[in-house]
């Protein structure tokens, strides 16, 4: 979280808010634009969408102006605050209109599909002085700075490093919902999309948070491994290994093609036990290595178990430009994450896993591809450190691999 600030917003009266990006993810932006509406913290005075939202979408939410014209319709409403939930490679050119305004911003995750335009956002803010906070939800979870707490007071004793888990399922028709959706590059943009760099991008973050490497300095090299059981051109079947700059080791293994979709899990290793972070429901389990059972998630009567309270990310930021209040997840805090982008970007496009690797399962609305033994895989490389290759998967041992290093 960053330090509190002297506010720079009056905060008499709502602050006015546009929205770039309202239909997919857009719409629970939507909704919780009018929650904090109807709580008197903000007033919904724009959206910008390439077709404007019918009266029965806006239901609840007055008659704000809408345009597909970012820029114009930040000069027309006055907005103080810009929520950007757009494409990915849109993010830099959104990010730098609202910084040539004047406009604060919640900027959706990944921030960037690349360190350049990382950089480009941040010094356009600095120079316009406006606040950006990344949509990494998962971090306004209170349960991050009482687990950072915990391994300082030495709760399982030495850090031996950092796992994170995502075994989670998509059917076809989700590399299908956008021409961007399943892309590395497109109309010769990077976008970077991919199983860590998006769905499970939180996995990511919060490991790097956990672990305390959240600026781009803190991370000293990169490894990838990245595969596709599906006919895209992204990844769906990936890990990282992140060594951080005292030396210390993130290993985060995700998935789009599990047999059992489960809720994903950040774990710090230590010399003393475990602590299990399940970052979507704010749940830590403390497990002490006297205390071991043999399941990796099923509790025993010796955990310690916790719940945690959650901040929205943009009532966070409403209230850092109104009180003062620090950021949970500003722009410099996401840098180490940009460097994994970054590594996922330049290494060699995935892997097509072979068909004998794979089989075809019932979706939702579209057929879905299970790679076999890769919940399994997943969670042994998230409590191993281990990548793939590492832990002896048949389709992963000439793997693409590559370190970047500052």
């Amino acid at each position: 979280m960053s330090a509190a600030v002297p506010p720079v917003l009056p905060s008499a009266s709502p602050l006015p808010v546009v929205l770039a990006g309202a239909r997919g993810h857009g719409r629970w932006h939507l909704e919780n634009i009018r929650r904090l509406q109807l709580a008197g913290r903000v007033r919904l005075v724009g959206i910008c969408d390439p077709v404007p939202l019918t009266g029965e979408e806006l239901a609840g939410h007055g008659a704000p102006l809408q345009s597909p014209d970012f820029a114009r319709l930040l000069d027309a409403t006055g907005a103080a605050v810009a929520v950007v939930c757009t494409p990915i490679p849109t993010h830099a050119p959104l990010a730098l209109a609202a910084a040539e305004r004047g406009v604060h911003l919640l900027l959706e995750k990944p921030p960037a599909p690349s360190s350049a335009e990382f950089r480009r956002i941040a010094d356009a803010a600095e120079a316009a002085g406006t606040a950006v906070q990344v949509g990494f939800q998962s971090l306004g979870s209170h349960a991050v700075p009482a687990i950072r707490r915990r391994i300082a007071d030495g709760a399982i004793g030495e850090v031996r490093g950092v796992g994170a888990a995502g075994a989670w399922a998509r059917d076809e028709a989700y590399f299908r919902r956008a021409r961007w959706a399943g892309r590395r590059r497109l109309d010769g943009l990077d976008v970077v999309d991919g199983v860590l760099t998006n769905p499970l991008a939180h996995a990511v973050a919060t490991a790097l948070a956990l672990d305390g490497a959240t600026g781009a300095d803190d991370v000293r090299a990169v490894e990838t491994e990245l595969f596709r059981a599906h006919a895209i051109e992204s990844d769906d079947t990936s890990c990282v290994r992140i060594t951080t700059a005292p030396g210390r080791r993130i290993t985060v293994a995700a998935t789009l093609c599990a047999d059992t979709p489960e809720e994903p899990y950040v774990v710090v290793h230590g010399s003393e036990g475990t602590l299990t972070f399940w970052y979507r429901q704010d749940r830590v389990r403390v497990r002490l290595r006297r205390h071991r059972t043999e399941s990796r998630t099923a509790p025993s009567a010796d955990d310690e178990e916790l719940l945690f309270a959650r901040t929205d990310l943009l009532e966070n930021l409403v209230e850092h430009l109104t009180r003062g209040t620090g950021l949970f997840v500003p722009l410099a805090a996401t840098g180490a994450f940009t460097r994994v982008v970054e590594a996922v970007r330049t290494a060699p496009d995935p892997v097509a896993l072979p068909p004998d690797a794979w089989t075809r399962a019932p979706g939702d609305g579209a057929g879905r591809r299970v790679v076999h033994g890769v919940d399994g895989l997943v969670a042994t490389a998230a409590d191993t450190l281990c990548l793939y290759s590492e832990l002896g998967a048949r389709w992963a041992q000439t793997p693409p691999k590559t370190s970047t290093k500052r």
